[in-house]
C-alpha cells in the first residue's frame, strides 16, 4: 500500500465500498477515462487481477476492517 498515491488510495477505497467506475468519476469529479487508468495502475501496483482482488488487497493490508463501512476522506 505504501506505493500507492493518495487518489490511488481513495480510488481503491471507494471499490472497496461498491462503487462502479461511474459513480466514482461522478463522486471524485474525475473523467470516467482517469478512473480506469487509477484502477489499472491498482491492479498493476498491487499485482491483482480483477476488482475483488483489490478489494481483498484493500482489506487485508487494513486499509479497510471488516464490520466498517469504507470511508472516504474528501
Amino acid at each position: 500500500m505504501d506505493r500507492l498515491t493518495d487518489r490511488e488510495r481513495e480510488v481503491l477505497l471507494l471499490i472497496a465500498r461498491g462503487l462502479s467506475n461511474h459513480e466514482i468519476a461522478e463522486y471524485l469529479h474525475l473523467s470516467l477515462a482517469t478512473v480506469k487508468t487509477h484502477i489499472g495502475r491498482l491492479l498493476g501496483k498491487l499485482d491483482a487481477r480483477d476488482r475483488a482482488q483489490l478489494v481483498i488487497a484493500a482489506y487485508g493490508s487494513g486499509l479497510v476492517r471488516p464490520g466498517t463501512h469504507p470511508g472516504v476522506a474528501h
